[in-house]
């Protein structure tokens, strides 16, 4: 599994599956290299994206595996690969969130995230199931 920046070439690909993000939001993780593609064996086989809160929290705010790879571990390597390239950025914890009916929650706590709150939704424009919120201190790597 290997975890590249997500360019041009991919387009076609993430825009088939992030249904968040327009033109300009594509092009704006094509220039800050806050999206990711997730590949096995030369092919792509998922994507992640990420943000800041409050400029000194990174936040993976979307993870998604081709349905054929899931259970097989390429989501839990993306995410310890991620969190390798948060760490050597120098960022100290890390934030994830998922909806409360979606099994990542499971993967992440077993990574070592804790939940730290949720977002309830329901009644507005955005009406969803509740938003799950974790954190992970990262720890630092001795060589």
């Amino acid at each position: 599994m290997e975890l590249k920046a997500v360019t041009n070439q991919d387009k076609e690909f993430v825009m088939g599956i992030d249904k968040h993000i327009d033109d300009t939001g594509f092009a704006d993780r094509v220039h800050t290299k806050y999206g990711y593609v997730i590949w096995e064996e030369k092919q792509r086989i998922g994507i992640m994206s990420h943000c800041f809160l409050w400029n000194q929290f990174p936040f993976l705010n979307f993870l998604f595996v081709k349905e054929e790879y899931r259970g097989s571990g390429f989501g839990k390597q993306a995410v310890l690969c991620w969190e390798t390239k948060m760490r050597q950025q120098g960022y100290r914890m890390t934030l994830i969130s998922t909806q409360a009916d979606e099994g990542a929650q499971h993967m992440y706590r077993k990574l070592g995230y804790i939940d730290c709150g949720g977002l309830v939704l329901h009644d507005t424009p955005f009406d969803q199931p509740m938003e799950l919120f974790f954190r992970k201190v990262l720890q630092e790597v001795n060589l």
